[in-house]
């Protein structure tokens, strides 16, 4: 089953929800930085909480970065997702595997530690918008429930999963973003709260066979209304041209140096790996470029 994301509101039209099935993308992330366990865990659940709060928030070119800043072992997790709902991510430090615990879940807490969660949103404005909040769970689902709270003032509910078989593959991966609108009554948002808290363990029901429409309707209600699906998935736009660019904004004497030392350079992508060479020929024509502009 390919990855995609569903949009539904339920029938009083005061309550909001995604939904999402990521087990491809997570799985993708997971082969381009070989992550282990634990690693796998907090990349995976920050790259779904992503999704969903791009495929809330985002229209047209939009994008959004988050920074999940903790000082556990994992260090931190860089994750930016656009508005067509393609995603790209890295963390620090990928071989990362703790013991499980007592439930023989991943300790995701331990691996993230404390710090800060942010939110950088670049809405095509002068100035992209930063929102930042203290880790308060470091199970990044609740952290990213008390951002929406506290720093957009959107009552929210988040649950994140992320399964990793025993040979660091992942066995499936989603999760939902629940938001109350407006109109919503207390009397609503506690009842639909004691939905989410009957619900068996994600992981097992997405494993099960569960799709983010039946997850919908366990939340919502089997009359709630399915407004949108979409796909989502893993994918980088990093180019040899755009790294050619950032070669061209070094100092020649570092151009210099790679050419006459190096006799060329490679970059590495952080968000996919991917490799660019560049040759010694390839380097004089990007400092020669970049005399001709500065003339």
């Amino acid at each position: 089953m390919s990855d995609y994301l569903i949009k539904a509101i339920d029938k009083t039209k005061n309550l909001r929800l995604l939904t999402i099935t990521a087990k491809e993308m997570v799985g993708e992330a997971q082969k381009r930085h070989d992550t282990w366990s634990a690693s796998s865990a907090v990349l995976g659940r920050t790259m779904v909480a992503s999704v969903l709060l791009a495929g809330a928030e985002l229209t047209d070119k939009e994008e959004l970065t988050v920074r999940l800043l903790g000082n556990g072992p994992v260090g931190p997790t860089v994750v930016t997702a656009k508005a067509d709902l393609t995603v790209k991510g890295y963390i620090k430090n990928p071989h990362i595997a703790l013991p499980t615990k007592d439930n023989d879940h991943i300790d995701v807490k331990k691996a993230v530690g404390q710090g800060w969660l942010e939110v950088t949103k670049d809405l095509g404005l002068k100035q992209p918008y930063t929102g930042q909040v203290p880790i308060v769970s470091g199970e990044i689902a609740e952290d990213f429930a008390y951002y929406l709270t506290k720093s957009e003032q959107i009552p929210s509910a988040v649950g994140l999963s992320v399964f990793v078989n025993p040979n660091n593959t992942i066995g499936e991966a989603g999760g939902f973003m629940l938001q109350a609108l407006p109109g919503a009554s207390d009397e609503l948002i506690d009842r639909t709260i004691k939905r989410i808290n009957e619900l068996p363990a994600l992981s097992t029901s997405f494993l099960d066979g569960m799709t983010p429409e039946d997850l919908a309707r366990k939340i919502l209600g089997t009359d709630c209304k399915i407004l949108e699906k979409d796909d989502v998935a893993f994918k980088c736009d990093c180019s040899k041209e755009k790294y050619a660019g950032i070669l061209e904004t070094l100092k020649s004497s570092q151009l210099n140096e790679m050419i006459s030392e190096d006799h060329g350079a490679e970059l590495t992508c952080n968000f996919c790996g991917n490799k660019y060479h560049y040759s010694e020929q390839e380097l004089k024509d990007i400092l020669a470029k970049k005399k001709a502009d500065k003339d």
